[in-house]
């Protein structure tokens, strides 16, 4: 089934349900093909992770602006979706998978220089198929740390100022 389709009754968010939420992996892909590449196109790998965060903030930024519509506390509700969306995609998505994928690739390098009498390309190259292997199983994890961290902390600061 395409991902793109609405489903009755379903809004579909393009940042979360469609190809765009890739975008937010750019960083990780950057960090695996390190070795191999010039620094500048991780760094732009970068960029487009913290566009797709940015894009995603901001729309629903917009969203909580239609939902509240001319309502008391309005601007405190879009400041929130916005800084909360940020937040966590920052942290989920380009932070800590950033350095996750960073450190994993190079100990591998490490390692392999240690362990292996592989040239230089080879132990590159296989650093890099670990690290992109890598990433489908820190996703997870790290979403729901960040989202244990988030309701342990700002999200708390969130919720106090509701009950005002």
């Amino acid at each position: 089934m395409d991902t793109t389709e609405e489903q009755p009754g379903k809004t579909v968010d393009i940042y979360r349900d469609t190809w765009v939420r890739f975008l937010g992996y750019a960083n990780e892909v950057g960090e695996a093909f390190r070795a191999l590449v010039p620094v500048s196109l991780v760094w732009g790998s970068y960029a487009v992770a913290t566009a797709y965060v940015t894009a995603d903030a901001v729309d629903k930024g917009k969203k909580a602006a239609v939902a509240h519509g001319d309502n008391p506390g309005k601007r405190t509700r879009v400041a929130v979706a916005v800084v909360d969306t940020f937040v966590w995609q920052a942290l989920a998505s380009v932070i800590i998978p950033g350095f996750t994928i960073n450190r994993v690739c190079a100990g591998s390098l490490y390692l392999l220089k240690r362990t292996t009498k592989w040239p230089l390309p080879v132990r590159k190259w296989t650093t890099t198929a670990i690290g992109l292997s890598t990433i489908p199983f820190i996703i997870t994890p790290i979403d729901r740390s960040v989202d244990f961290l988030l309701d342990s902390s700002l999200r708390k600061v969130y919720n106090e100022g509701e009950d005002k």
